[in-house]
């Protein structure tokens, strides 16, 4: 296509997907093909087996086995992904892999390239530089190489488990590579914590040696500046100075307690003599042991001198001689009162010289105690030095004595320990032969699918024009000429009468438009609307062909569009030049078949004929919805279809008597204005197909 009908295409889905239907065979025969040939591919490859061993990372101490101090496993943070991924790289270092070639003598396998070979399309890609050679490097590095390729270690997510999985062609080898590499892996483990261990006490003994030296030293300096200040420590190891003074003053208390007693007794015994009281009523006296003989006395004196005294009279000798003896008692008891108040006194006397001797001493101890809350500054600042040191070189001391004991009896457990050995696989992983086959034949008939449509679709079979928008200074080229000569036409300039053509019957014109190129189908009646069936009638025969199909009445009567819908007063092609419609509103569906009809419209003509000029521009975006646009133009002339005509258009004339007057001066125009012949169609003895259910044929 050209012109305006072909500024965008679109794909027919349906033509695009029929090519699969016309080529199944073609498909069927490749894809079972290379099946077959997958299926042989599979059978004669080489086994492969994978095991796997799965580690898990934890502390394995136990509570009777962890060193003072350490943190119970409850109590230890989860190793974060970054501990885990380092613990991946460690498993698959080159290493431990060398050490498990060595234990398993990998180089005498053949599938570990330990003697060099290389394929004659190896050598060809090494000259081309597109390879290094494998003979340049050493045996353990190609062996390695080899392991790392078909070794695959990871941890499973979201938790502390590190699988080690291994390829071989080699059922055994395939267990026992994952194990030895598992069984080295706890090896570097416990050979990194005895590095450790060994590493630390090395420290430990010389760090533990400058300790002893200097805590002797801290503590001879305690001992040295004690000794300096007469900070000499007494009981409790408070100082000497600190304990006298609080003996002293103890001692002091006691002593003033007691004068003040005596000096109190004193007071009420001189004022019981100055008062002639008696003195049997004061304890210090009664208590003496002298005055208690003597009151026993005084009081036998006075139960005789009553017992005398109920038989003599006061002036008997015996009477006068008690009384005489009672007076004497009295007064050696005043005296022996006396005796004892002199004593009390003394005894106070003697309290109080010792009271002030005592006060002497404790001002002296408070001035030495004094300098020695000064001194004690130093001094416990040194022991507090002395002590840390101390405590520092007892924790080296239960470090180094922990670390030696581990280190003697070998007992350095790996964070780590195989909770999953890899058993000898039975069945290999490769080749999988059915779902290989399955898979094989799958793609091939998906890709030989998908090469057939992309064939038709760049064939342009499966294109059409695609939809889209007016604009309204776009600008047609309308071509000089345009006619089909499939069947023989004359050449521009000659003209041929209408009789010697040949008429087309109704299916025949349908038929003919279907298969060939055209994208607008231009129908004259120059007999009038009863001739203007023929192109009603070829617009519902292509549609049902299954084409898309629009029909366009340019008639002045529009009876044409009048038979396919419900009404002549829809809004149409007029309405559409004059702006008072959209397509949306223009375009409705035909009675009888699955034709889209645009009628003549209501708009007044001087109105539409105004912006007639827009008309090849409406037909040219029909053409990017429709296959083909079937215009009815009734009598008229062939000047009149230059805006409705375009290089993929096929002119016809709906003919009823062919030897009409009108139909020869048609034919004669058209030949006439450079058109050439037109196709006569005549509508006369068509028999329309039977309607679909529901429906009626007019």
């Amino acid at each position: 296509m050209s012109g305006a009908g072909t500024a965008d295409v679109d794909v027919d889905l349906g033509r695009l997907f029929g090519s699969l239907s016309r080529n199944w065979r073609r498909i069927a025969v490749a894809a079972a093909g290379t099946t077959a040939i997958a299926f042989m591919l599979a059978s004669m490859a080489t086994p492969h087996y994978r095991a796997e061993t799965r580690v898990l990372i934890e502390n394995r101490e136990s509570i009777y086995t962890r060193p003072t101090g350490a943190t119970s496993e409850a109590d230890r943070p989860l190793l974060d992904g970054e501990a885990i991924a380092s613990q991946v790289e460690v498993i698959a270092s080159n290493d431990i892999l060398r050490d498990v070639a060595r234990k398993l003598d990998l180089a005498k396998h053949d599938e570990f390239g330990a003697a060099g070979h290389t394929s004659t399309l190896g050598h060809l890609m090494i000259l081309a530089g597109l390879k290094n050679d494998p003979s340049q490097a050493s045996v353990e590095d190609r062996i390695i190489k080899a392991m790392r390729e078909k070794l695959s270690v990871y941890n499973v997510d979201r938790s502390r488990v590190i699988v080690i999985s291994f390829s071989s062609t080699d059922s055994a080898l395939a267990a026992k590579v994952p194990n030895a590499i598992a069984d080295a892996y706890l090896d570097v483990q416990e050979q990194a914590k005895r590095l450790t261990t060994a590493d630390a006490t090395e420290w430990l003994e010389p760090e533990i040696a400058d300790l002893r030296r200097r805590v002797r030293e801290a503590e001879a300096r305690v001992a040295d500046y004690r000794a300096t200040a007469d900070l000499l420590a007494g009981q409790n190891n408070s100082v000497l100075a600190n304990q006298q003074l609080s003996e002293i003053s103890t001692e002091l208390s006691r002593v003033s307690a007691a004068r003040s007693a005596a000096q109190a007794r004193a007071i009420a015994i001189k004022d019981a003599l100055a008062s002639g009281a008696s003195v049997e009523t004061i304890p210090e006296v009664l208590n003496a042991p002298v005055l208690q003989r003597l009151r026993e006395r005084q009081a036998q004196l006075s139960s005789d001198l009553a017992d005398l005294s109920t038989t003599l009279l006061g002036n008997h000798p015996r009477i006068r001689s008690l009384n005489a003896q009672l007076s004497e008692l009295g007064q050696q008891l005043r005296n022996e009162a006396n005796k004892v108040l002199a004593s009390i006194e003394g005894d106070e006397q003697s309290m109080r010289t010792r009271e002030t001797q005592l006060t002497a001493d404790l001002n002296r101890l408070k001035a030495a105690a004094a300098q020695a809350g000064g001194d004690e500054v130093e001094l416990r600042a040194l022991e507090r030095e002395a002590a840390a040191e101390r405590a520092l070189l007892e924790s080296y001391l239960t470090r180094y004595r922990e670390a030696a004991s581990r280190a003697d009896r070998n007992y350095l457990p790996a964070d780590a320990r195989i909770f999953s050995r890899a058993s000898q696989p039975y069945e290999p992983y490769f080749p999988k032969v059915l779902p290989i086959t399955m898979a094989a034949f799958a793609g091939s008939a998906l890709i030989l699918m998908i090469f057939t449509l992309l064939a038709e679709l760049f064939s342009g079979r499966a294109m059409r024009a695609a939809p889209r928008a007016i604009d309204p200074v776009e600008e047609v080229v309308m071509p000089t000429y345009s006619a089909a000569d499939h069947l023989g036409f004359a050449d521009e300039g000659e003209v041929v009468s209408a009789a010697a053509q040949t008429e087309l019957l109704i299916s025949d014109a349908a038929k003919l438009l279907a298969e060939a190129d055209f994208t607008r189908a231009v129908f004259i009646s120059p007999e009038g609307d009863e001739a203007a069936a023929a192109s009603v009638m070829v617009a519902r025969e292509i549609s049902d062909i299954g084409l898309r199909v629009v029909f366009l009445d340019l008639t002045s009567t529009g009876a044409p569009s009048s038979s396919m819908l419900e009404s002549s007063r829809y809004p149409g092609i007029t309405n559409l030049l004059a702006s008072e419609a959209q397509f949306s509103e223009i375009i409705r569906g035909d009675l009888y078949s699955d034709c889209h009809v645009i009628a003549v419209g209501t708009a007044e003509t001087e109105k539409a004929m105004r912006a007639i000029d827009r008309l090849p521009i409406i037909l040219a975006s029909l053409e990017t919805a429709y296959d083909l646009i079937i215009i009815e133009c009734g009598p008229t002339d062939a000047e009149s279809l230059a805006r409705v005509i375009s290089e993929t258009t096929e002119i016809l004339v709906s003919v009823i008597e062919r030897e009409e007057v009108a139909i020869q001066e048609t034919a004669a125009d058209l030949v006439a204005a450079g058109y050439g012949e037109a196709l006569l169609v005549t509508p006369v003895g068509y028999q329309a197909p039977p309607a679909p259910e529901g429906r009626s044929v007019a």
